[in-house]
């Protein structure tokens, strides 16, 4: 899609075709017959824009619930944009500590998804995007949620900016190219070293980042830096750099905060994790009764000592994340297990115990293991052969103590009524 196309699309007959497209059959098998009837009344380039438009509103609804069905999107600005809940999380915390005075200079705003957030939450904002057909999509998703007199977005260089006269900066440099995503920091676009040394100029500022980022691209160039893991549903989907007036104290420099999902467990609380003074790394001993993987976000931010002494357990291995404990404590850090068995790693005598238990479903999960996940399930004779079993549901943990391969056999914990 290109600025004319976008353009035919936003004019009356393009809204009429859109709003025909969104009430449309738009799966593999119905699209062809949805297309043939859009044609009787609208033109070939019309129907092509308003079916994309209309299949990229429904995939965002997982990103942007009901309000993805008026705002628009391209294909790279979907895929790169901030889940509306994570962009809300840190919309409050520009409002909470920053007021509603003064403008955010949002640089590199894509589709404006934290523009939009900050705008809800009541600090204005001006967007900078280099490809003008994304800034256009960025204006028109301001119009359409009715956020154009709090919001602005104009065509420009990130890097060409001024921060001068800014009450705070906000930067999402790109992290994927036409080949996938980029890991190494130094190359975003534009380069997070550049993106951060003009972040810096304005009082307060947040960078975002990936979440494999490693810490000493972080702290490495500037001590003072917060840095905020951010995990939606279990998922790790992002860090966040604060600087200046929105950077925490000293003693949380790192963070690890959890977003529910938006699906099941969805309403609950927003959770965040930081540094305890004066704790040092967990103890290490034998497995226990229970078994807690922590949170990517906690782990991402190194606080897996921090949630070891809320649960009062220890590590079995110090290089890897896997807490365990002899008693059941709640917490939203990590997901408990309790431990059934704990086994050398060995096919057949896994294979044998599968046959002995008959778990009616077998969830693998592995940490430290060089174990191929696929492989090991055929060879365990556990794909389609296993309906019909009868016993519950099953986790296997693939993990090493040392350098002796371990196999967990464990259940979900759920904490039991006194």
């Amino acid at each position: 899609m290109d600025l004319q196309a976008f353009g035919d699309l936003r004019a009356p007959e393009g809204r009429e075709a859109l709003a025909a497209a969104m009430r449309s059959d738009l799966s593999e098998s119905g699209l062809l017959a949805t297309a043939t009837r859009l044609r009787e009344r609208h033109p070939p380039e019309l129907v092509q824009a308003a079916l994309t438009q209309a299949r990229l509103r429904r995939r965002a609804r997982a990103k942007f619930g009901p309000d993805a069905d008026v705002m628009y999107f391209t294909h790279a600005g979907l895929e790169q944009s901030t889940r509306a809940s994570v962009a809300a999380y840190r919309a409050r915390r520009f409002a909470d500590v920053l007021g509603s005075e003064g403008t955010v200079l949002d640089l590199g705003c894509g589709i404006g998804a934290d523009l939009i957030a900050r705008a809800r939450a009541g600090r204005p904002g001006e967007g900078v995007e280099r490809d003008p057909l994304t800034a256009e999509v960025a204006r028109a998703n301001l119009a359409a949620l009715g956020l154009d007199g709090l919001a602005s977005v104009r065509v420009g260089d990130a890097l060409a900016q001024d921060p001068a006269g800014y009450a705070a900066v906000f930067a999402d440099p790109g992290r994927r190219t036409a080949r996938g995503r980029v890991f190494d920091p130094r190359s975003y676009e534009p380069p997070l070293d550049a993106v951060l040394a003009l972040a810096r100029q304005a009082p307060a500022a947040c960078v975002k980042a990936a979440p494999g980022i490693p810490h000493e691209a972080i702290w490495d160039a500037d001590p003072a830096v917060e840095a905020e893991w951010i995990s939606v549903g279990g998922e790790v989907k992002e860090a966040a750099l604060w600087l200046g007036d929105l950077a925490g104290p000293a003693s949380a420099r790192r963070r690890a905060t959890l977003i529910p999902g938006d699906g099941e467990g969805a309403g609950g609380e927003i959770t965040t994790l930081a540094p305890e003074e004066g704790l040092g790394e967990p103890p290490v001993g034998d497995w226990g009764r229970y078994l807690y993987e922590p949170d990517g976000a906690v782990i991402r931010a190194g606080l897996v000592a921090e949630v070891a002494a809320r649960v009062g357990g220890w590590l079995a291995d110090p290089r890897i994340a896997y807490i365990t404990s002899g008693t059941l404590v709640p917490t939203p850090f990590a997901a408990a297990y309790e431990i059934e068995d704990a086994l050398p790693f060995s096919v057949k005598r896994l294979r044998a115990e599968l046959r002995r238990r008959r778990p009616g479903s077998l969830t693998i999960k592995k940490r430290g293991s060089a174990v191929d996940v696929d492989r090991l399930r055929h060879d365990l004779g556990f794909g389609r052969r296993a309906a019909g079993r009868d016993g519950g549901e099953l986790t296997l943990v693939l993990t090493r103590v040392g350098d002796d391969p371990v196999a967990l056999l464990a259940s979900r914990a759920h904490r039991r009524s006194p």
